[in-house]
């Protein structure tokens, strides 16, 4: 079995987008009419998925993908709790009626209604709202500014109610920005490599994971620049006066295999035990084009993955086996399907 721990609903229909922009105009004081939808039907949502999600998994090998509403989409810098709570409802309702269209194909993963200043107790509802409606994960924003970092870093204290609750309820977080505000930061070629970078440092930096033992955290894009730059970072944790990293984070902490060259996956392989590697794709997501030295696409990661001549059970861990060890109610729920 293959299982895609990072994909998107990125072919929303046009009406969906139309929507979101005029609520955004609301929110920003742009309109005065706060505009209602009524959410994409079945049938145009069983059409879109066949044609693109439900298509490339099949092409490319995989079986099931944990799917979650448009990263770049979420717009947490956006003002107002309830403008994001109501957006957050209408993205994971949407995305948790595709899985119930595919059930054998798909898994949910929220987005949760986070704001620049607002609290997280609206946050906590969402999460717990989502997961009483079968989602396995959700995705949490280190940075809802959307590239000015005014958040205080994932180790801070204030983030304590979100971590107990993700513990509490047994889901992973994907660690994942939004779309960047910042016209020198390009969304997804600067701003989400740069995120997942600066994430992993916050955690060197805290005691995160000493305080909440039970959180597990997956830094997605193959951990950003980590694996390139592992020695600063063991330094830096030498010097800091922190555990070796393997003991501090790496207990709780994995990577997805979102890196699109075989250079890279190697890298990331040599570097970073297998057991905290997860095998994604990010389909479909931030690269949609062919390579012309392969002519493949660029995010069929599973081409990568395949030519390092892994040994079956290691091969098997990370296109399966650490994803169902990482999320357990996506284990629960293939067990019920008999997988």
């Amino acid at each position: 079995m293959v299982i895609d721990c990072h994909g998107h609903f990125t072919t929303e229909p046009a009406d969906f987008h139309a929507f979101r922009g005029a609520q955004v105009a609301f929110a920003e004081g742009r309109s005065a009419d706060r505009p209602a939808y009524d959410g994409v039907d079945d049938d145009t949502l069983r059409g879109i998925i066949a044609d693109h999600q439900l298509r490339s998994q099949r092409e490319r090998g995989s079986d099931l993908t944990l799917l979650s509403p448009r990263a770049s989409g979420m717009g947490h810098h956006v003002p107002g709790q309830d403008i994001a709570t109501e957006w957050a409802r209408l993205s994971n309702d949407t995305v948790r009626r595709i899985c119930e269209l595919f059930p054998r194909n798909f898994a949910a993963v929220c987005q949760l209604p986070q704001t620049v200043d607002g609290e997280l107790g609206p946050v906590v509802e969402e999460l717990e709202r989502c997961v009483a409606a079968g989602f396995v994960g959700c995705n949490v924003n280190p940075d809802p500014s959307g590239g000015r970092w005014s958040a205080r870093p994932l180790h801070d204290p204030w983030w304590d109610p979100l971590w107990a609750a993700m513990t509490r309820l047994d889901v992973p977080g994907m660690v994942h920005v939004s779309g960047s505000c910042a016209p020198a930061l390009h969304t997804t070629g600067a701003h989400y490599l740069a995120a997942d970078t600066a994430v992993f440092m916050q955690l060197v930096e805290g005691d995160l994971f000493q305080r909440h033992p039970g959180l597990r955290l997956v830094i997605p894009h193959g951990g950003g620049a980590v694996p390139y730059h592992w020695g600063r970072y063991r330094g830096l944790a030498i010097a800091l006066g922190r555990p070796p990293l393997s003991e501090h984070l790496m207990r709780n902490l994995y990577f997805d295999t979102c890196v699109y060259h075989q250079p890279g996956i190697d890298t990331l392989f040599g570097v970073i035990d297998p057991k905290n590697l997860l095998f994604g794709s990010e389909l479909l997501g931030a690269v949609r084009a062919v390579d012309p030295e392969t002519g493949h696409h660029f995010d069929d990661t599973k081409r990568y993955v395949d030519a390092l001549g892994l040994d079956d059970r290691t091969r098997s861990a990370v296109l399966a086996g650490n994803a169902r060890r990482v999320y357990p109610r996506l284990d629960a729920l293939l067990a019920a399907q008999g997988r």
